[in-house]
């Protein structure tokens, strides 16, 4: 049985389907913005309530892995019960998250905020995107895959500079950047409640709810090298809210929650210029360039932590963004080729499996080690995590299966 009804027509509808895939862009924005929010915040809390490193790292796990839970077991949802109402419900999740963000003075209270908000996102992946593909117009080719894959990298970024600006100068800074978000999350609801709905609910909204991941035959043998790219890319992005503020703290001697706000920006924001530059090459061609880009940034992340220079910190940021989005894009291109509308979420839902078990898995092992072993090696240990998928990628990536090679794999 399809895990989503057929698409519903929508040319005699008044209300254009040009408003559901802004609403959708927007509201995916929105969630990531809140799901960065914290991060300028944690030296804060370090400071003021005296959480570790490790303690840090809990939360990036905590978030990571609420949204696993959220993709597995609710990740089907929006193929039921339609795009609108589980979009929506996504919201509500990082509303509440943030609303209990805003008393945050023990490690408890932190873990439970970002899992809440974490199980949020995961709906909101799966839900958003899908609905994003929905709604996209047909030209160009590559809009989809960049608004699904380069939104939350975008919300990221707006994130986390407003959160370090308005921590830095603006009034209440342990509580004002969560109120923000919420009103962003609470536009991003009623745009879509104005939006026109994608794909007629279906039965087996309970049934959905048993984990399964599912990747059509004709991609799948795509599946490894895209897997390695999201490891390695969303292990680094864990890094840098894990451990970049402590880190930028020691060896580069600067505490502003601005600084630390741009900083991951420079990782984040990169990645959405770098996405259009994917689309200009195969799917194979764009991760190879995407990746070694990628493996030339944390080099020179690597020695500008030895030298002890932000400005070669910030330059070598940027170009490992910039890798990041070549890469993630055309890994997300191909698994979405010729893809059905019955494909999508669960596609989707994959892509986001292997990116949230990227960032929590190596940041568990990781905040455990950060009690044995100052950051910069735990910096080295990610670099050698890019060596890695750098070179499987270069050395295994594919192009999607034609028609006729999709057609013989199915035999």
């Amino acid at each position: 049985m399809q895990d989503v009804a057929p698409v519903i027509n929508l040319t005699r509808r008044g209300r254009p389907l040009q408003l559901a895939f802004f609403s959708a862009v927007v509201s995916l924005v929105a969630a990531f913005a809140a799901s960065a929010a914290p991060i300028p915040l944690f030296n804060t809390y370090r400071a003021e309530d005296g959480f570790t490193n490790a303690g840090i790292s809990l939360a990036v796990v905590s978030n990571s892995v609420g949204t696993i839970a959220g993709l597995l077991v609710l990740g089907r949802l929006s193929g039921h019960l339609g795009r609108r109402p589980t979009a929506i419900a996504s919201l509500g999740l990082l509303l509440l998250g943030c609303l209990l963000l805003l008393n945050v003075h023990d490690i408890g209270t932190l873990l439970a905020g970002r899992l809440l908000m974490g199980v949020g996102t995961g709906v909101a992946s799966s839900s958003l995107t899908s609905y994003i593909v929905d709604a996209a117009p047909t030209r160009p080719e590559w809009l989809a895959a960049v608004a699904s894959s380069q939104g939350p990298m975008l919300g990221l970024t707006l994130g986390a500079v407003a959160s370090g600006a308005l921590v830095q100068f603006g009034p209440w800074p342990r509580h004002l950047i969560y109120l923000v978000c919420a009103g962003l999350l609470v536009l991003g609801a009623t745009l879509i409640v104005t939006s026109p709905e994608t794909a007629k609910p279906i039965p087996g909204a309970w049934r959905s709810l048993q984990p399964r991941v599912r990747i059509p035959a004709r991609v799948r043998h795509l599946l490894p090298v895209a897997a390695a790219v999201f490891l390695a890319t969303w292990a680094t992005g864990a890094f840098y809210q894990a451990f970049m503020p402590a880190l930028v703290a020691d060896q580069f001697h600067t505490h502003s929650p601005l600084t630390l706000g741009l900083l991951f920006a420079f990782y984040m924001a990169p990645s959405v210029l770098g996405a259009p530059i994917g689309g200009r090459f195969t799917s194979a061609a764009g991760q190879r360039i995407g990746m070694t880009i990628f493996l030339a940034g944390w080099i020179g992340i690597i020695a500008a932590i030895a030298m002890g220079t932000l400005a070669l910190f910030i330059a070598a940021t940027i170009i490992a963004g910039t890798g990041q989005g070549i890469a993630i894009s055309s890994a997300t291109r191909g698994l979405l080729h010729d893809s059905s509308l019955a494909d999508r979420a669960p596609i989707f839902s994959a892509i986001y499996l292997l990116c949230y078990s990227g960032a929590a898995f190596p940041s568990l092992v990781s905040g455990q080690l950060s009690n044995v072993f100052p950051l910069p090696r735990i910096a080295v240990g990610y670099a050698v995590l890019a060596i890695v998928a750098t070179l499987f990628t270069v050395l295994a990536a594919r192009d999607p299966h034609s028609d006729i090679d999709g057609e013989r794999a199915k035999r």
